[in-house]
């Protein structure tokens, strides 16, 4: 197997497009034409877990933060990245990172999260603007269903929990074709009208080029006319954090004592306690706090991410519990997320789940 057969899957999940501006996920390593082994599916690329897919005989790491974040000058050893870089190299072994993209991914990291929580309903706390479109193509009536199933096949008309969506109104079309043109139907210099339907269908703006690529391949027209509309909407299912509602209420003590249990926490660092029962939560996986005000716009009973600052904490103002349970421990199933995404989309490839705790905080 190439590593563009497992990346191309990934990124049908967790487009690219989709991560953070400062975010560099990708191929960071490797050639997409090189044959994989196996994988080792990890939080953090270091030294060691480059050792560990030598061990293991695996020539490609999947790990959720990118081993690159800034621009090197140099690979000469100096510190873990450039260190880790090198043994990589040396061993032929490739490094995917696959970060904010699989955080904004409906099912991706804090869904994991909410299903460990054991939450129901669970929503997109901080829903992405500007990522749908809706396009607008004129066809032929005799070529509508066929042009519309090509579009639902590469991704168009999908809408929350509901695929194959459009819209369509007939009318009649003008046209005259010049002397140069080939076209469908008509002859050159006379006009044409032609009985054609208007469909409309939303598309996400990380799969439009694919869309139009597949919309040219098969409308049956020379020249496709065709609009591009930008939605202010916003994506419920693509965005930052989740939030979601536990079956039965649960005290405040009750839950902090499942978590600690559950996430594995060394400590929970949190505000005042307010004495009332949890039900709703919101929760962002690694460092979240920019989500508090959508927490408490929600109505959750308690925040719950990582890498809390000490001033950030007053801004709970005894209306929502705060509980930073750490960067690493918000996100340490996401090696599972990945190991079971794969798997069950090429049954016969192994993926490693790491035995290296690459957490870099201590409790004593």
């Amino acid at each position: 197997m190439k590593i563009k057969e497992i990346t191309n899957y990934l990124e049908s999940l967790a487009p690219l497009t989709s991560q953070a501006n400062f975010d560099n996920c990708g191929l960071l390593v490797g050639d997409s034409q090189m044959e994989i082994t196996s994988a080792i599916s990890c939080l953090d690329c270091t030294e060691a877990i480059v050792e560990e897919a030598i061990q293991k005989g695996s020539n490609f790491i999947i790990s959720h933060h990118p081993l690159i974040f800034k621009g090197l000058k140099k690979i000469n050893g100096k510190n873990y990245i450039e260190r880790t870089l090198v043994k990589a190299i040396k061993n032929e072994i490739a490094i995917y990172a696959i970060h904010t993209n699989l955080d904004h991914y409906r099912f991706g990291v804090n869904y994991e999260i909410g299903k460990r929580l054991g939450l129901e309903n669970l929503q997109v706390l901080d829903p992405m603007e500007s990522v749908l479109c809706k396009l607008i193509i004129y066809v032929p009536v005799s070529h509508t269903e066929i042009l519309k199933a090509r579009l639902f096949e590469a991704g168009a008309g999908a809408i929350g929990d509901y695929s194959e969506c459009s819209f369509e109104t007939q009318g009649r079309g003008t046209f005259k074709p010049n002397e140069n043109a080939s076209p469908f139907e008509g002859k050159p210099n006379i006009q044409s009208l032609v009985d054609e339907q208007k469909v409309e269908i939303l598309v996400s703006t990380h799969n439009l080029s694919k869309v139009i690529e597949t919309m040219k391949e098969v409308h049956p027209y020379e020249e496709v006319a065709y609009d591009i509309v930008s939605i202010q909407n916003k994506n419920h299912f693509e965005g930052s954090g989740m939030f979601g509602m536990l079956k039965t209420p649960i005290s405040e003590i009750d839950l902090l004592r499942k978590i600690k249990e559950d996430f594995k926490c060394g400590i929970i660092r949190h505000t005042k306690l307010l004495n009332k029962p949890i039900q709703k939560i919101a929760f962002c996986g690694g460092s979240g706090s920019f989500l508090l005000n959508k927490a408490k716009q929600v109505n959750a009973d308690i925040f719950i991410t990582g890498d809390y600052k000490y001033h950030d904490f007053f801004d709970a103002e005894n209306q929502i519990v705060i509980a930073d349970i750490g960067h690493f421990e918000s996100e340490q199933f996401t090696i599972n997320l990945i190991a079971d995404k794969l798997t069950k989309k090429f049954p016969t490839f192994v993926v490693h789940l790491t035995e290296v705790n690459t957490n870099p905080i201590n409790y004593f």
